[in-house]
């Protein structure tokens, strides 16, 4: 098994960075760009991946009151992954994002996971970023 993880700390209260991370509808904006998220009945969810062009069933569940997301494969049983928040001081948080692989053949590699976490965590700040801002203004 392979595992890795990635932190990020972002200028949002813990609260709406989890709602966003959340948004099934929208989490197409911040996943890896060859990930696409198709929710069914939840926690059952479609996993359409560009690389291999295969839908994956797979878990996705929100634990709201502990600012927790996680999901994995149903069948295949590849990977689970996932995302913490964290409240820090003067309303910022820390979002923490871990993968376990548990097949070498699904794992991407160190370099590409790591690339991969890095930018999804950033599309996720800037996706929070535009929110907060279009609820203040």
């Amino acid at each position: 098994m392979t595992e890795y993880e990635r932190s990020r700390t972002m200028p949002a209260l813990p609260e709406h960075v989890f709602d966003q991370a959340a948004d099934v509808a929208q989490m197409d904006g911040w996943l890896p760009r060859e990930l696409h998220v198709d929710a069914g009945e939840l926690p059952a969810v479609t996993v359409h991946e560009d690389r291999t062009d295969q839908d994956v069933s797979a878990l996705l569940r929100a634990q709201p009151e502990q600012m927790r997301l996680e999901w994995g494969t149903r069948e295949q049983g590849g990977y689970t992954g996932w995302l913490q928040v964290a409240g820090l001081d003067g309303g910022t948080s820390e979002v923490t994002v871990h993968l376990s692989f548990f097949e070498e053949a699904h794992d991407p590699g160190e370099q590409a996971v790591h690339s991969a976490l890095d930018s999804s965590l950033q599309r996720l700040e800037e996706q929070v970023r535009l929110r907060v801002d279009n609820a203040a203004g």
